[in-house]
């Protein structure tokens, strides 16, 4: 089933839709938000924050604007900027707040979890060093200092409309290589 697909059964309260989704991008989730904010910990609250906006906010999807993965990514990208410009690295979501908690897995499922987030990481940041210098320090500064496009432009003394496309084609770039290794890792474990 497609992702586009699954949010949409998020718009019914499928839990299974939430399950799947989860399943394909927690380790993405938590390898961007662990490389924005260097604390494990305060990532994995951010990816849970996240995950909770996507099923929440299910309606505010539109295929037509971006797909389901960029969604979801955004949503933790915005997250992580949003702690790191509290400046609280720490802070608790609280129970209450939580309109919808998964059941908690087994810490097997926990460590299996951490050590994908961790190798998925470790790959975001290989891919992201064979960028030419300017693409790369345009997406360092943007997801993982959090800073705009005027941000950025302001401080390599460039266009925004030059960071913009900088941004756009190193991510292309970076997407071309991660879902090559994710091929690739594939066909040596068949």
């Amino acid at each position: 089933m497609s992702d586009e697909d699954l949010v949409a059964r998020l718009r019914e309260r499928d839990s299974n839709a939430f399950t799947a989704l989860y399943d394909r991008y927690c380790r993405m989730s938590f390898g961007l938000a662990y490389r924005m904010l260097t604390d494990p910990s305060a990532a994995e609250d951010v990816v849970q924050e996240a995950f909770l906006s996507v099923w929440r906010q299910a309606d505010t999807f539109r295929p037509e604007r971006s797909a389901a993965r960029t969604w979801i990514l955004s949503i933790v990208h915005h997250r992580a900027v949003d702690r790191l410009r509290r400046g609280t690295a720490t802070q608790e979501v609280s129970d209450a707040s939580l309109d919808y908690t998964p059941d908690r897995v087994d810490e097997s499922t926990d460590v299996e979890h951490e050590v994908r987030a961790h190798m998925e990481a470790n790959e975001v940041h290989r891919v992201l060093g064979l960028l030419p210098l300017e693409q790369r320090r345009a997406i360092e500064m943007a997801y993982f200092a959090g800073l705009s496009h005027t941000e950025i432009a302001g401080k390599l003394s460039v266009p925004v409309g030059t960071v913009k496309g900088r941004l756009r084609i190193g991510l292309q770039k970076m997407r071309t290589l991660l879902d090559h290794a994710e091929v690739r890792d594939t066909a040596h474990d068949a």
